[in-house]
């Protein structure tokens, strides 16, 4: 599967219903955003049943503004309409895969009492 662009006008539709979205935070102008590119796009084919979305920070300002973006890249995983992980740098692939691996194990029931406890 290929990487969908996010936008303000489809963010929370791609982001809020069931299963695993990863988010790339990035900028073309970016080295370590270019660098992360073909990794994050190889594992996109590897796992098809992840949404693996991009956002062009400089395209999407506001979309970088409400989540407090920074540093680029930064990647955020979306798991059930929640985010569970977001963390600025550009990660090398066996990186990518462990967090990948640590969304899909996590009990999204024991996930959402942990948020109602400190809400």
């Amino acid at each position: 599967m290929a990487t969908t662009e996010l936008t303000g006008a489809n963010f929370d539709e791609v982001t809020g219903g069931e299963g695993i979205v990863l988010v790339d935070f990035w900028a073309s102008w970016c080295g370590p955003c270019v660098r992360f590119a073909p990794i994050y796009d190889k594992a996109s084919e590897k796992y098809p049943d992840i949404v693996f979305g991009k956002v062009d920070t400089e395209a999407q300002q506001d979309l970088a503004a409400k989540f407090d973006i920074r540093s680029i890249p930064t990647i955020m995983a979306i798991r059930d309409g929640v985010i569970v992980f977001a963390q600025p740098g550009a990660l090398p692939e066996s990186a990518l895969e462990s967090l990948i691996t640590q969304v899909q194990a996590l009990d999204m029931d024991d996930v959402r009492k942990q948020l109602a406890a400190h809400g």
